[in-house]
């Protein structure tokens, strides 16, 4: 039982921004990821989605497909039609052999529109987070038998950003419901990122390691800007150079156990921070920080 680096393709082409590297090929994306020394890739919207076509393509490269980020609506879906709205998205995942479903609530987010400030994100009431929780449950033990993990994405600008929201989270939803733990959103989030990963062991599905800027992120909140604006002005950069210490988490991973994926993932313009360089910075500091915490990692 062993971790594995993987890559978000966000650095390269950001599906939310397409300006940013949208022209870039896919091929240069999966080329660079390769080069680095990355063993997988998360999918992306220039990802062809017929397994027949994305599975040589990926193997040419010597890649795996981690797995991908779906948006899901159960604020406004009943369970039911969540999961059948997941289906060609479960499909391709299964189909390229994948271990993790990706889900995040987005029915009401605003992390995805610029000029909405942070502020305004949504929140639930007690009954809205007993519904939450009731869907959430549902379709985690549905992923769960079709053989995959599920793994809620908390993330800046939805209902699930906070320590308090984490918390809630946990408590209204059945032990099927994992997490991806994301060090970046956790430490705008305000989490105990470690505490979480050591006291809910069973809920940490899979790993996203992003760094935060903090003098960024201090004027994102101050002027009270949009999560994109944020990114835009550089809030996000890979582990190893920004404010966040990740010895502490890979220690926690290690005292849990953990085996599954650890994907570098940063937010950045392309044009000013070039997704081959940064790349390689992540990931030879958290190879670093995997050794010193004696955190077994496949080779």
């Amino acid at each position: 039982m062993s971790v594995r680096f993987g890559v978000s393709p966000i650095a390269w082409i950001n599906d939310d921004m397409p300006h940013l590297g949208g022209d870039t090929p896919l091929e240069k994306l999966l080329g660079d990821a390769s080069e680095i020394g990355f063993s997988g890739v998360e999918l992306g919207g220039k990802f062809p989605r017929d397994p027949a076509i994305l599975s040589p393509l990926l193997r040419s490269y010597g890649l795996d497909l981690v797995g991908g980020w779906f948006s899901g609506e159960l604020l406004t879906l009943s369970p039911d039609a969540q999961i059948e709205a997941m289906q060609e998205h479960l499909a391709l995942l299964e189909a390229m052999g994948c271990g993790v479903f990706v889900f995040a609530e987005c029915s009401n987010t605003i992390h995805s529109t610029r000029g909405v400030p942070l502020s305004t994100r949504p929140v639930l009431d007690d009954a809205g987070w007993a519904r939450f929780g009731r869907g959430i449950t549902a379709v985690a033990d549905y992923v769960a038998a079709r053989g995959l993990r599920f793994a809620y994405h908390h993330h800046i600008g939805t209902v699930v950003e906070t320590q308090a929201d984490v918390d809630r989270f946990i408590a209204e939803t059945g032990a099927n419901a994992g997490l991806t733990v994301d060090t970046g959103h956790g430490y705008y989030g305000g989490l105990d990122v470690p505490a979480l990963i050591r006291d809910h062991p069973g809920r940490v599905s899979h790993v996203h390691c992003k760094d935060v800027r903090a003098d960024v992120m201090a004027t994102t909140r101050q002027r009270d800007r949009s999560f994109l604006d944020g990114v835009l002005d550089g809030m996000f950069t890979v582990p190893g150079d920004g404010a966040i210490d990740f010895a502490p988490v890979f220690a926690a991973l290690t005292d849990i156990g953990y085996a599954g994926w650890v994907i570098v993932e940063a937010e950045q313009d392309p044009a000013r921070a070039d997704p081959r360089r940064y790349g390689q910075i992540g990931l030879d500091h958290l190879r670093a920080t995997a050794d010193a915490a004696t955190l077994e990692v496949a080779r």
